[in-house]
């Protein structure tokens, strides 16, 4: 099977990273693809956001199968442009992305499925906001509607930093603070089966203790000890298949990564979000327990036979996910920096941790940062504990000046699964 995977970031290399682990999998190519991604795909100089140069690259290719990974693809409508030319393509249309690409969108049609979510307003003025977050009170949870690459999202207790976040959007969603911790879970589904894959935790902030400014996140843990076993059942009940059941309703239907965020209040699971799209950093530790190989499952899915699959396989290792940012990550990142400790850690940490590349690029010889989120490092072990001293010693070979990372990656269930 010829694959080809759209897409640049820590993501697409986790995808790629399974994928070329298939042995269905004949030939691994990557548009536009990174440093990292180089080393298991061969890459081509395609934009991700122009369909009908994706789909003309797939169709030179003789792609088996296209998997399309970033939201602002999705939302551009590249996936159909793929499947315009015949080519199987794992990713929802335009319409259907628009569950991550407008806000608005998907709380009218959490509302038509009955998918429990929090209370909001949808506000396109100052004081239609005024008005909202006066109803709510502080925490004050502001979502700009449209995508915002993991940072469109303010939750504060500062009215004026609310209002503030609320002016610089054309719509904002204000809604009530949930209370609870939140877990992250991926189902994969052809538009009429859903499957669910192992839930999992990130870290948005910054900076330890959850605190600092909203990322696109800084680290991954998984499986959630903590957790009901009942959770994934439940979600999926609630959730996920009202989703896709309103979804192709509507005649939108939503074939490809349906990512929930949850949060597990004291009054029962509520969504705080819909992706149409493999989140990051999740995704890392998720793919990284599956043991069903992956290019037949998103086939199926492209292909919309995912009711013929056996159940997924997972292993019962634990995985760690810990982001190395550059200097002054949320902001305006540095870019330009030489990384070093690479080849170290696949030397003397391999196969249990490795490294997956997101903001870098060839510079030379050299592998340079080139965005915010630079890398990330994923270990697995046969619990959290010896995951996370996987992952940070790894992370402690990575040389790349005025980095920073959190050091409280999964600390804390970690700590509680072993007592």
């Amino acid at each position: 099977m010829k694959v080809l995977v759209i897409g640049s970031g820590a993501r697409e290399h986790a995808l790629c990273h399974s994928l070329s682990l298939d042995p269905d999998v004949t030939a691994l190519h990557c548009a536009p693809g990174n440093a990292g991604i180089a080393e298991v795909a061969e890459l081509h100089a395609v934009d991700a956001l122009d369909g009908r140069a994706v789909a003309e690259l797939a169709t030179g290719l003789r792609a088996d199968l296209v998997v399309v990974g970033p939201e602002a693809p999705l939302v551009a409508g590249v996936a159909d442009a793929v499947r315009a030319v015949g080519i199987p393509v794992f990713g929802p249309s335009r319409e259907a992305a628009q569950l991550e690409g407008s806000k608005a969108f998907a709380k009218d049609v959490m509302a038509a499925a009955g998918v429990p979510t929090a209370r909001s307003y949808v506000c396109t003025t100052a004081e239609e906001a005024a008005e909202a977050l006066d109803a709510f009170g502080a925490p004050y949870v502001v979502k700009d509607d449209g995508l915002a690459a993991g940072k469109g999202v303010v939750v504060t207790s500062d009215l004026d930093a609310a209002e503030r976040h609320a002016a610089g959007c054309d719509r904002v969603v204000v809604e009530e603070f949930l209370d609870g911790p939140e877990v992250s879970l991926f189902a994969i589904t052809d538009g009429e089966t859903v499957v669910p894959l192992q839930p999992a935790q990130d870290f948005k902030r910054a900076l330890d203790g959850d605190e600092g400014p909203n990322t696109g996140g800084m680290g991954a843990y998984s499986p959630l000890p903590w957790a009901e076993p009942k959770l994934v059942d439940e979600v999926l009940e609630k959730v996920l298949r009202p989703t896709v059941d309103e979804l192709r309703r509507r005649g939108t239907p939503f074939s490809g990564l349906l990512y929930a965020g949850l949060a597990i209040t004291s009054r029962g699971v509520r969504v705080i979000e819909f992706n149409a799209r493999f989140g990051d950093p999740e995704t890392q530790v998720v793919l990284a327990r599956l043991r069903t190989p992956l290019a037949g499952v998103l086939l199926a899915a492209a292909n919309g036979t995912l009711a013929d699959l056996p159940p997924l396989r997972w292993r019962e290792d634990a995985a760690v996910t810990v982001v190395v940012a550059s200097h002054n990550y949320p902001g305006t990142p540095r870019t330009g920096d030489p990384i070093t400790g690479l080849d170290e850690v696949a030397a003397q940490d391999g196969p249990h941790a490795y490294v997956l590349h997101a903001g870098t690029k060839r510079d030379g010889d050299a592998v340079v940062s080139a965005g915010g989120r630079v890398l990330s490092v994923t270990a697995t072990g046969k619990d959290l504990t010896e995951a996370r001293e996987r992952a940070y010693r790894a992370v402690g070979r990575i040389r790349l000046d005025g980095s920073q990372h959190r050091t409280d990656i999964a600390a804390k269930a970690a700590q509680e699964a072993g007592v």
